[in-house]
């Protein structure tokens, strides 16, 4: 009996809870609502030692603020939601650790992609963002099998990125940028050779097209599938960005809870989207002048 009476406490509780987020949410929209909000995930082994937690309840608390997120964002409208989830240099950490981490990682791509998780109950996309190729094969797998999954969400779009730097982004889409260059050129030095011969004007380019530019490398960037962050939010109170989006973040704001990320709420989200209405016109005056 009592077991019973707590679901039905715990389904009023969620009920209410979600009746007054909605309430909130529709006075937010009336004013300007970001398009995509990413996070930086930081503070879980704070956490950890702060409540004397095991590894798993640690990352089991992360991954339930992660959720929550994702749900809040959802229901404000927030349309790509993107997070930092594992760095290139945390592969420096003792091999027991990394190889610890990566079947984590594999654990909870698969609690994503389940039929009656909330990615596919509120139809949301994923996307894997990074340098795949240094992942283990079985996390590489089940990222590639979740991308293929929910490829048929449209609602909203979640970038995990992993094996991630922004360093490497860029260097990674300033040589995909290249190699296209070089086909392209490659492509009419053949035709020439052949006999047709097609010169710069012919070929309908001038000398000036055959230069990579800040829309080739865009192109070829992993976020190309994300239009640029309105709003980074990085918990713990720490201000720098940590080789995360930046390229892209040239024109959003960064929001620093002191909040450790397993403790980030929907206040901390209610307070960043009202400062960024608060700076809305500013921002968009700034990114008309770049």
């Amino acid at each position: 009996m009592e077991g019973v009476n707590g679901k039905r406490v715990g389904h009023l509780f969620e009920n209410i809870s979600s009746f007054v987020r909605q309430c909130i949410f529709s006075i937010l929209n009336v004013g300007p609502v970001p398009s995509h909000i990413a996070f930086i995930m930081d503070g879980n082994r704070r956490y950890s030692k702060k409540q004397n937690l095991l590894d798993g309840d640690r990352h089991r608390a992360g991954f339930s603020a992660l959720i929550n997120m994702l749900k809040y964002c959802y229901e404000l409208g927030v349309k790509y939601i993107t997070v930092y989830a594992f760095s290139i240099d945390n592969f420096k950490r003792r091999p027991e650790e990394v190889a610890s981490l990566m079947t984590l990682m594999q654990e909870k791509i698969d609690e994503l992609t389940k039929e009656e998780s909330i990615i596919n109950r509120l139809g949301i996309r994923i996307y894997f963002q990074g340098n795949l190729k240094l992942l283990s094969d079985r996390v590489k797998s089940a990222a590639e099998k979740a991308m293929v999954k929910t490829s048929g969400n449209s609602r909203a779009v979640l970038s995990i990125c992993v094996a991630y730097t922004s360093t490497d982004e860029i260097a990674h889409a300033v040589q995909e940028s290249c190699e296209e260059m070089w086909d392209d050129i490659r492509k009419r030095e053949a035709n020439n050779a052949e006999g047709n011969f097609i010169g710069l004007e012919e070929n309908g380019k001038d000398e000036n097209e055959y230069r990579i530019g800040v829309t080739d490398v865009d192109r070829h960037m992993y976020m190309s599938v994300c239009p640029d962050p309105d709003i980074i939010i990085r918990t713990s109170g720490a201000t720098r960005l940590s080789n995360f989006l930046l390229w892209q973040s040239a024109h959003c704001l960064l929001y620093s809870p002191t909040a450790l990320w397993p403790e980030i709420g929907l206040r901390h989200l209610i307070w960043v989207i009202l400062d960024f209405q608060r700076n809305y016109l500013y921002l968009k005056e700034k990114k008309k002048q770049s």
